[in-house]
């Protein structure tokens, strides 16, 4: 029948008018038509086994919409030195002090789409056909953010009266706790506001219910996650010389002063001239005069009245390991200034994160099993469903998964030998300590 290019041609139009998402009927029903059975001088019609041997013969094979997951960096040179350095000697200063089983928080937010798109597709693609990054569908969508721990699930009360778990519309006017009477009036985003709102409930929760234990609620690294107060000591935007306008605006849209600094001696450094000053009344000093005050107070670093130092290097992308090479790189290192910025107990990317993303995927493959529906109450209902439906066992199978992935981190692994690692050991608490050897043996990298 494909023979006929005629016939091939039209065929392919067809199935091209109905889009993506053809299926084997209608291949029937485009041959089985009766101008087509009279054209082919068919006396019965084509069956769907047929068809889907019309299908293959026109290279197309049922599967998955290739998709491609976006790179996001999860093994950059910085990344790598995070979790090295900051994030797993981190955790691991405080799994000496917890049971077997991380008794913590790990909290993150995923999206759930109302929309046909937001399922699993099936469909006849093109045996050649490449993989594309892939958008988020459109539609109505609503975010949940809760805590996970292995010990106990969801983050909520006992009595089941109180949740940290907070359900909201992204773009929307509000954000809603989903049990309780908490509501919380916001601009549709979850910022730092909300994040410590959210957090004081989490706190609660826990002093009222697991008073006699030790909780850290860790973050991952998101933007609204590390939000600085208004004030805070920051070294980014600060200009290198005098400056009247330099200061922050607060959420009225009041400028205020950035708070003073600290010397090496524990006096505080003002970084603002004082209002009576003859020349630079107010003013904000400049880096060049805040560095000069700390090296006259013994702080060890180059002293302006006698190096040139330039504001920052360019794009303040500093040489790996350089403390002393701009104005900018000088104050981001200073005690004060480091101890103003979040401090680093967040999630690394991507891997170490697995326990609490394995959960989110759990969740949402649950979600893609309830009927589409475009209702928005639907989509809350439905997602709600999904999430209680991510059992204690599955959260705690989750989290030795990621315990063997920050063992293979610390073992030296990068993110393909670790899961390659995790999977071949997936009923082992830690990574043999010759795993590398045993990898290498594996995949005959010695012999290259």
């Amino acid at each position: 029948m494909l023979e006929d290019e005629n016939l091939s041609h039209e065929l392919k139009l067809h199935l091209q008018g109905i889009g993506k998402y053809v299926a084997a009927r209608d291949v029937v029903q485009f041959v089985n038509s009766p101008e087509i059975k009279a054209r082919l001088q068919l006396k019965k019609g084509i069956t769907e086994h047929t068809a889907h041997r019309l299908m293959n013969q026109m290279d197309k094979r049922w599967g998955k919409d290739p998709k491609r997951m976006y790179f996001d960096g999860h093994e950059w040179e910085d990344v790598v030195d995070y979790w090295q350095n900051k994030f797993l000697p981190a955790w691991e200063k405080w799994a000496r002090h917890i049971r077997r089983w991380n008794h913590d928080g790990t909290e993150d937010k995923r999206t759930f789409i109302a929309t046909a798109n937001g399922k699993t597709n099936l469909c006849w693609v093109e045996k050649d056909e490449k993989a594309t990054p892939k958008a988020k569908s459109e539609g109505l969508s609503a975010m949940y953010a809760n805590f996970i721990s292995p010990d106990y699930g969801w983050l909520q009360s006992k009595d089941l009266r109180q949740t940290a778990g907070v359900v909201f519309r992204a773009g929307k006017s509000c954000i809603r706790k989903n049990l309780g009477d908490f509501f919380l009036m916001c601009d549709g985003y979850f910022n730092n506001n909300n994040i410590i709102a959210q957090a004081t409930v989490a706190m609660d929760i826990l002093q009222k219910d697991y008073p006699d234990e030790i909780h850290v609620l860790a973050y991952d690294n998101a933007k609204t996650h590390t939000a600085r107060a208004p004030d805070a000591l920051t070294a980014m935007k600060m200009p290198i010389k005098e400056n009247k306008d330099f200061g922050y605006l607060t959420h009225d849209g009041i400028k205020c002063h950035m708070r003073k600094g600290k010397f090496t001696d524990g006096t505080a450094q003002d970084y603002y001239y004082p209002s009576d000053h003859p020349k630079y009344p107010g003013w904000f000093k400049g880096m060049c005069v805040i560095i000069q005050e700390r090296v006259d107070k013994g702080s060890d670093l180059p002293d302006p009245s006698k190096v040139k130092l330039n504001r920052e290097c360019k794009g303040f992308k500093c040489k790996p390991g350089a403390t002393h090479c701009c104005c900018h790189r000088i104050l981001f290192n200073e005690p004060d200034f480091i101890i103003a910025i979040s401090e680093n107990n967040g999630y690394l990317e991507e891997h170490c994160k697995k326990q609490g993303f394995s959960c989110w995927g759990y969740a949402k493959r649950i979600y893609r099993e309830f009927p589409a529906s475009t209702k928005d109450a639907d989509l809350e209902q439905n997602m709600l469903s999904a999430i209680a439906s991510v059992s204690l066992l599955s959260m705690c199978r989750f989290a030795i998964r990621a315990d063997h992935f920050m063992d293979a981190y610390r073992k030296g692994l990068n993110g393909a030998q670790a899961a390659w690692a995790a999977k071949k050991y997936r009923g082992h608490r830690v990574i043999p300590e010759k795993i590398m050897e045993e990898f290498d043996k594996v995949h005959n990298t010695n012999s290259m």
